[in-house]
């Protein structure tokens, strides 16, 4: 299990302007939809930007953290 509280830790370690949403989908703390705004995904595919959010938690996928779903924006997509 992952509290909420570190996945934005975690997201924000690597994009700090970022807006962060974390929703727990099960309530067992290892599902979970993440919804995050950053001015760092300009210019990029949705494959990078998804790899550049899923870096921090490598170590946590597949054990403590089941599932991650991402959105990803930039400030002008919202």
């Amino acid at each position: 299990m992952i509290e909420p509280t570190e996945i934005e830790r975690r997201i924000r370690a690597v994009l700090p302007d970022a807006t962060i949403r974390v929703e727990d989908l099960t309530g067992g703390k290892d599902h979970y939809q993440v919804h995050v705004v950053s001015k760092a995904f300009e210019g990029l595919m949705p494959l990078k930007r998804h790899r550049l959010v899923y870096e921090p938690f490598k170590d946590v996928i597949g054990g403590p953290l089941h599932a991650l779903t991402l959105t990803t924006k930039t400030p002008e997509e919202t």
